[in-house]
């Protein structure tokens, strides 16, 4: 098995952490969360986002664009986008009516477009145009919420970071491994039951497992590494999947 690459401040935060009230437990003994995720770093050693970026900057912008919308969705409008504009001066002075040419195939467009360009007044004139690397100064962006910034975080600066999108919050809840009524409450509980020398890559194998195995309509379980140890209800099938590396991903280069 491969060691599985975690940056030095990959650590667990109180701070960070969302208040948690109510919470429901976790279906899953702390050997049973440990096999989980070793079989999912066995599987995928080194998981990659898939939302084309070439900076922090063009990676804030896709996040914030890929609400409600497909990651493959974004990326087709964005290629184009980031090869004209990959700063946030290039953005402003791009405008708002020119960008919403560019992002007219994304879902909520011509509000995505006004956030972006208030995004990059507001990089500029309080952070000197650069991304801020704190979760508290993010989430003061327009169009930022706590997804995103920790999306940002987790990819653009290397810390641990949970961002709960619709595969997360769906697993989670599916298969008991973290339940919360919102996000906030799923965020929570994965961050205390998920082992810390995991938590650096956990983001990306859980949404690639929900977007790629665990589907929404129908969990493909006859494809699923951890058959035998989840606890869904919907669960068709007890036989886990043959636990191979998958070959590396290959995601487009934008520009």
């Amino acid at each position: 098995m491969k060691n599985v690459k975690s940056p030095p401040r990959a650590l667990r935060s109180k701070s960070a952490t969302p208040r948690r009230a109510g919470r429901k437990r976790s279906a899953y003994s702390t050997a049973e969360v440990e096999e989980i995720f070793r079989r999912f770093s066995v599987q995928r050693p080194d998981p990659k986002g898939e939302l084309e970026h070439v900076n922090a900057f063009t990676l804030l912008v896709a996040v914030a664009l890929s609400a409600q919308a497909t990651d493959v969705g974004v990326n087709r409008a964005t290629r184009p986008l980031f090869a004209v504009a990959d700063t946030p001066e290039k953005m402003l002075a791009l405008g708002e009516e020119r960008l919403r040419d560019y992002i007219k195939t994304i879902g909520l467009y011509r509000n995505k477009a006004k956030n972006v360009i208030a995004l990059c007044k507001k990089l500029i004139s309080d952070f000197g145009g650069e991304v801020p690397r704190t979760r508290e100064e993010l989430i003061t962006l327009p169009g930022v919420g706590r997804k995103t910034a920790n999306v940002v975080l987790q990819m653009a600066f290397g810390q641990a970071a949970i961002a709960v999108d619709t595969h997360i919050f769906r697993i989670a809840n599916r298969i008991l491994l973290a339940p919360g009524k919102t996000p906030d409450e799923v965020e929570a509980q994965l961050l205390r039951v998920i082992p810390e020398k995991y938590l650096y890559h956990a983001h990306h194998w859980l949404i690639l497992h929900g977007r790629y195995v665990c589907k929404a309509r129908r969990p493909e379980c006859e494809r699923c590494v951890i058959a035998d140890l989840c606890k869904s209800p919907e669960k068709s099938c007890d036989i886990p999947a043959p636990l191979v590396e998958l070959p590396p991903q290959i995601l487009p280069v934008a520009g």
